[in-house]
């Protein structure tokens, strides 16, 4: 298992990320997660829902109720214009500091 307190701060870009490939619902989102790391990530619910909460506030995300399902209505999230925009914003800022962080880091 990872330390949670380095990927906390990237949460948003991943969430992000996975919503930018397709529509999701938190569950769904949960699950694709643990699948991708190989379980070597996982998110709570809580963590995952006050993502959610802070990227609507921001506008980066929007939600909408699709079809009735076993359990009801899904709650689905989508990203927004704003949203890819800030994401791409991101992914440069990812590069960069990834390279400096290796710069002190390879060859240990």
């Amino acid at each position: 298992m990872i330390r949670s307190d380095i990927i906390r701060g990237h949460l948003d870009s991943i969430i992000l990320r996975l919503i930018l490939e397709k529509d999701r619902y938190g569950y769904e989102i949960s699950k694709e997660i643990s699948t991708r790391t190989n379980n070597r990530f996982q998110i709570k619910e809580a963590t995952l829902y006050a993502v959610f909460q802070r990227l609507e506030k921001k506008d980066l995300i929007e939600s909408y109720f699709g079809d009735v399902s076993k359990g009801g209505k899904r709650k689905y999230y989508k990203i927004t214009t704003l949203g890819k925009a800030y994401l791409k914003e991101v992914v440069v800022e990812w590069g960069e500091t990834k390279e400096i962080i290796d710069l002190f880091m390879e060859g240990l």
